[in-house]
């Protein structure tokens, strides 16, 4: 893989590399849809991801070119930069544009991106992007920017500078990703912990439906706001700012509050799937992978009947996962509506469980899925 990108960087730009930078995509290991009601989210990277070749050149240009995709863009290096329509190249942009309101870059440099991220299938290979081309610049130009800095820089570009309203978690995520370890984030507070997730004879998984999310956004956005009604009505009693400030038990002694039947079974998963989020540490830290799986077929459970955000492409993956001898736990991961599932299959299984799957998948469903596999990886670092 090294080799053969630097050969294509140096047949692109007759020069060849001065760095190699990889930042991985990452997944929801669980803590879905709480992100936003204060919760806890257990992402983690993956070892899949993107890779970026970088050296100086004498133009005083940007230069980008990706192995992915056709568009390539060459641009004066100046002051700052504003979006250019919606090719890939505007999330490097965007990062040059934010780093370059208050730090000087002295010259112009040739960028060679590739990545091995499924594109739109929700394993933020956005904030791959963004992130790799930050930790280059910082490392290229000596920036005093530390990891967190980084993390919200990359963020700000993708609210701001892209126009997509996401969490912090994509971009944290890739970036404090460590082997064999899941990050316990408070989206809210951004404190964090790492715990053991060696998965042992096990292998990570992901199962693309396939789908395209038309429905995600709309769907995402009137969560939300159900959510801000359920708050509302608890705080006719009680004083939260988030919904995950309740425990289940202190939740049901004021869970009367919320009379819309639907907006009170938006609640009951926010509240159960952050508790979730806190057995799932648990669980990992003692390495009971058994319990871990019970947690994740729960969860996906929960986001199907109260959240109501998977879809039958998605409960079609998981039904198929809760069948099948090798797999020890699986759910939806990410916004829902398509996209992708996770599943923890066991080693020597992968070959028969990709098969199986996608006979029942197309039986039900009427197209493949893809499956990947992967373990879990480290976050962005210089190669």
């Amino acid at each position: 893989m090294k080799s053969d990108l630097e050969h294509k960087f140096f047949e692109h730009y007759n020069q060849h590399p001065e760095k190699i930078y990889f930042s991985p995509g990452r997944v929801n290991l669980i803590g879905e849809h709480i992100d936003y009601n204060g919760g806890l989210v257990m992402p983690c990277a993956v070892t899949m991801g993107t890779w970026l070749l970088v050296a100086p050149n004498r133009n005083g240009e940007l230069r980008f070119k990706s192995g992915n995709f056709e568009e390539e863009y060459t641009v004066a290096l100046q002051s700052g930069y504003a979006k250019t329509g919606g090719e890939w190249y505007n999330y490097p942009l965007g990062v040059f544009n934010e780093i370059l309101k208050e730090k000087r870059i002295n010259y112009g440099l040739d960028l060679m991106y590739f990545g091995n991220i499924p594109i739109g299938s929700g394993l933020s290979s956005s904030a791959s992007i963004e992130v790799v081309t930050a930790y280059a610049l910082n490392d290229l130009f000596n920036f005093d920017y530390d990891k967190l800095e980084l993390v919200l820089l990359s963020q700000k570009v993708e609210n701001e500078f892209m126009g997509v309203n996401c969490g912090i978690m994509d971009q944290f995520a890739v970036a404090f990703g460590e082997r064999n370890k899941a990050i316990v984030l408070n989206c809210d507070s951004l404190d964090y912990k790492l715990v053991n997730c060696n998965l042992g004879d096990y292998l990570l998984a992901i199962i693309n439906t396939n789908k395209p999310r038309k429905l995600a956004e709309s769907k995402y956005n009137e969560r939300v706001e159900e959510c801000k009604r359920a708050l509302e009505d608890l705080n006719k009693e009680i004083k939260v700012n988030h919904l995950c400030e309740l425990n289940a038990e202190k939740f049901a002694l004021h869970s009367h509050l919320i009379e819309n039947e639907t907006i009170l079974k938006r609640a009951i998963h926010v509240i159960k799937e952050n508790d979730r989020v806190h057995l799932a540490a648990k669980a990992l830290s003692e390495n009971n992978l058994a319990e871990f799986g019970r947690l994740m077929f729960a969860s996906h459970q929960s986001l199907k009947d109260f959240y109501e955000v998977t879809g039958i492409e998605l409960d079609t993956v998981v039904d198929f996962c809760s069948q099948y001898p090798g797999v020890v736990g699986a759910r939806m991961t990410g916004a829902g509506f398509g996209g992708c599932a996770i599943a923890l299959v066991q080693k020597g299984t992968e070959e028969d469980f990709a098969i199986k799957l996608n006979d029942f998948y197309i039986s039900k469903i009427g197209y493949s899925p893809t499956v990947y596999l992967s373990e879990i990886g480290h976050g962005a670092s210089a190669i």
